[in-house]
């Protein structure tokens, strides 16, 4: 016999898709609940570190270490050439401008001042010879012009008496012409000797400062290569201390090369890397502080290379007021770059949230450490 059967409900035949669908739901609505809901964390109170906020005088500086670098590095070069007879100053010695590193001997260049010594003596001599064989020469156109003159008096004499015996008749007109001629002729003569006279003594002046040079420039000439001499004796340029002399007895050194190297030890200065976030900021002039066993020692940015190598540029400082004691080369001491005038700010202690925040954000509480 057969059965009715009856039709069942949507939501019994649709069970489990109505299951799900909710199930979905919940799941949707709870996942909202987190996302939009504040968030807590629970940590225990002995390991959060509590401290108040507040302005205070705040300087803005930037901490770097500094290497000790004496003020000034100068290297030593030989002005000339030749083989090192024996080296004087040893390594580290401190030296005063002027004293002796090193010795050079060079026979070329002596053999070279002797040769010009010789042409300059040689110079001279004959220089001399020429002078003198141009006074002789003037004293021989003076005598000629005395000489002349006593003659032209002598006739001038002989003419007037002439001229009276002429007018007495003792004499006849052409004793008296004749004397007459004689007269002028010896007159003239001696005008033409006395002017040739002085031409020859303005010539002879001419000649002898012509001379006189080459004698003075062979002089001089010479004085400039005996002058050689004394720099085959290496001399230190300035007071400080000898770092090294790169050279042994019997090397042969060429002119201009190096050959040591001193440093000034009377000031000192410091060297540092910055990193380039502070490339723009850091800039000539600015004060800075050298902190050592608790005392502050003020110092003045020098120098900038704003180049930058490995993410960081060099920086270079100097004192502007005393200096620690015993400092060294090479020592390592803290330094704050400050980047700014100090002035009332919001100060924030620090605090180990800094490394992990950045500084971005920070728990803030009420007095009584439960209010965010």
């Amino acid at each position: 016999m057969d059965r009715k059967i009856e039709k069942k409900a949507w939501y019994i035949r649709h069970k489990f898709t109505v299951a799900g669908g909710i199930l979905f739901c919940v799941l949707i609505g709870w996942v909202m609940s987190v996302v939009l809901s504040p968030r807590k964390l629970r940590v225990d109170k002995e390991s959060v570190r509590l401290a108040e906020v507040k302005r205070e005088r705040f300087l803005e500086y930037v901490g770097v270490e500094g290497i000790v670098h004496p003020i000034l590095i100068l290297k030593v070069f030989s002005r000339e050439g030749g083989v090192v007879e024996r080296i004087v100053a040893e390594n580290g010695a401190m030296l005063q401008q002027g004293d002796t590193i090193l010795v050079l001997d060079n026979p070329d260049l002596v053999q070279l001042v002797e040769e010009q010594q010789e042409e300059w003596e040689r110079q001279r001599a004959g220089y001399e010879e020429k002078r003198i064989e141009m006074e002789q020469k003037s004293l021989s156109l003076r005598q000629q012009v005395l000489q002349t003159r006593y003659e032209l008096d002598r006739l001038e004499k002989s003419y007037r008496l002439t001229k009276e015996e002429y007018g007495m008749g003792i004499k006849s007109r052409a004793q008296l012409e004749l004397a007459e001629d004689e007269y002028t002729y010896k007159r003239e003569t001696a005008l033409l000797q006395m002017e040739n006279l002085a031409h020859d003594s303005v010539a002879s002046l001419i000649r002898q400062d012509l001379l006189k040079g080459e004698p003075q420039r062979e002089y001089r000439k010479f004085m400039r290569t005996r002058s050689r001499l004394e720099e085959l004796i290496v001399r230190a340029p300035i007071d400080g201390q000898l770092s090294f002399v790169q050279a042994i007895p019997g090397q042969r050194i060429s002119p201009n090369e190096g050959v040591g190297e001193i440093k000034v030890l009377s000031e000192y200065k410091i060297t540092t890397t910055v990193s380039e976030y502070y490339v723009d900021r850091i800039l000539a002039g600015l004060p800075a502080t050298l902190i050592y066993q608790g005392k502050n020692y003020p110092l003045r940015v020098s120098k900038v290379i704003p180049e930058v190598k490995e993410r960081t540029f060099s920086t270079e400082l100097v004192f502007t007021e005393e200096m620690p004691e015993n400092i060294r080369i090479g020592q390592s001491f803290r330094i704050q770059i400050e980047m700014g005038d100090a002035g009332e700010e919001l100060v924030i202690p620090k605090g180990n949230f800094y490394p992990v925040t950045g500084g971005q954000w920070i728990y803030k509480v009420n007095s009584a450490g439960q209010k965010r």
